[in-house]
């Protein structure tokens, strides 16, 4: 058992380097993460613009200045932290840099190496005097080298040296499938590939449900399409924690929602109406009804597209400078699951009956989100309308028509799973 001691960086609004926000304590054996302390510097708590490194457990109020502090809910490391650590491709990507076995690191190895394009505005360096190494990121140009080296990841093959630029833009960030960040049009992109697992083309079906949100009112970064030459297809998602190139890509800090409820990534208590209380405890005056009602808008379209990994790392919290709080990020990670079972259930709770993904569940609770029933009645039914002609929608964006098939279990009538119960609210 050891403490590896980090030092945090923040990237905060308006200035052009990162500054030191204070120590981070890890206590590890072997490979797990028993424990981890964080002390703010001085400086940084009188700094002007400051920022929370985390929102739930480091909030700037009295208990910043104590000597040392640990945790939200006995976590073993800080969900900010968390946040800005790789996620499992991310963890591959610095696996195979290093020749190591998967899962062999401990929790340090991983901040170390996931680099100046973790999602986010946090930095880890080893010592308060370390520079940052921000590197230049691949290009769109790269796309069919970085797909390739994606491809030896994958397969837990060695990267070769002329494919190694995968380093750069790929170990910071989040979630299992493959993907890269690169530059582009002067802004950062989020490349998602193809994997060879894959029952359908993911980086099809996910663009074209990311625009079909955007038809239903949803707030969606832009996306690309992009087809390799071998044929296989690659979405390209805008980045909404980086600013403009001729900015110099000035960065956005960015909590999950787990993070801000301070859970355990396996816990699955938390439903919705649990992120519309962050919401109202964390976000910006003046935008708490309208983040809510954003909210409530994304989960009717997850039940309607059986987007059922809408879990708490899936949601997130970028702050906003203007308003001293924090925003609903906008919408991404949505692929929907085909299934053929009658009862379908989203990751996190949805109303009165639990997990259970149906419309009139979505109404029952609709007064977390600050809705009368005839105002979510009504979105309800916007959404629903959106999301009828999905399968147009998508041919529009080059789908073909076998890959419709292929995903159609997974859109649901209205009628059948509670319209009927909404359509009376909006009566009544």
């Amino acid at each position: 058992m050891a403490d590896v001691l980090r030092y945090v960086f923040v990237h905060l609004p308006g200035e052009q380097e990162a500054v030191p926000a204070g120590v981070l304590t890890l206590t590890e054996e072997g490979r797990e993460t028993l424990a981890s302390r964080f002390v703010y510097g001085r400086n940084y708590l009188t700094r002007h613009g400051r920022i929370p490194v985390d929102p739930k457990s480091l909030a700037l109020d009295s208990n910043a200045r104590r000597a040392e502090i640990t945790p939200a809910n006995g976590l073993a490391l800080f969900g900010a932290l968390r946040d800005a650590t790789p996620d499992l491709w991310g963890r591959r990507v610095i696996e195979n840099k290093l020749r190591a076995p998967p899962d062999s690191l401990p929790e340090s190895v991983y901040l170390d190496h996931a680099g100046d394009n973790r999602a986010g505005a946090l930095d880890v360096r080893v010592a308060r005097d370390s520079p940052s190494a921000p590197g230049v990121l691949p290009g769109s140009f790269d796309l069919e080298h970085l797909v390739q080296a994606a491809d030896r990841i994958a397969e837990g093959e060695p990267v070769p040296t002329h494919l190694e630029m995968i380093f750069l833009g790929a170990p910071g960030l989040g979630g299992a499938r493959p993907k890269a960040a690169l530059r582009d049009d002067g802004r950062q992109w989020v490349a998602k590939f193809p994997a060879r697992q894959d029952g359908f083309n993911v980086p099809m079906i996910e663009r074209a449900s990311l625009e079909l949100a955007r038809q239903a009112g949803i707030q969606v970064p832009r996306t690309r399409h992009i087809r390799l030459g071998d044929g296989r297809d690659v979405m390209l998602i805008e980045r909404f924690d980086r600013g403009e190139e001729a900015a110099g890509y000035p960065r956005t800090h960015m909590v999950s929602a787990l993070t801000m409820l301070g859970l355990h990534e396996h816990d699955r208590s938390a439903g919705y109406a649990d992120l519309c209380r962050v919401i109202e405890q964390f976000g910006v005056s003046g935008h708490v009804q309208a983040d809510r009602t954003e909210l409530y808008r994304r989960m009717v379209f997850n039940i309607l597209v059986t987007n059922d990994d809408d879990h708490l790392r899936n949601h997130a919290f970028l702050y906003d400078a203007t308003g001293g709080g924090w925003r609903l990020s906008p919408l991404y990670d949505v692929v929907p699951r085909p299934m053929l079972g009658t009862d379908r259930y989203l990751a996190i709770g949805v109303g009165a009956q639990g997990r259970l993904a149906t419309l009139d569940n979505a109404l029952s609770q609709c007064e977390q989100f600050g809705l009368s029933k005839p105002e979510a009645a009504a979105i309800i039914d916007s959404v629903v309308t959106a999301a009828r002609p999905w399968r147009n929608a998508f041919e529009s964006l080059g789908v073909p028509a076998q890959e419709c098939d292929r995903v159609a279990p997974a859109f649901r009538r209205a009628a059948d799973i509670g319209m009927g119960k909404v359509e009376a609210a909006a009566r009544s």
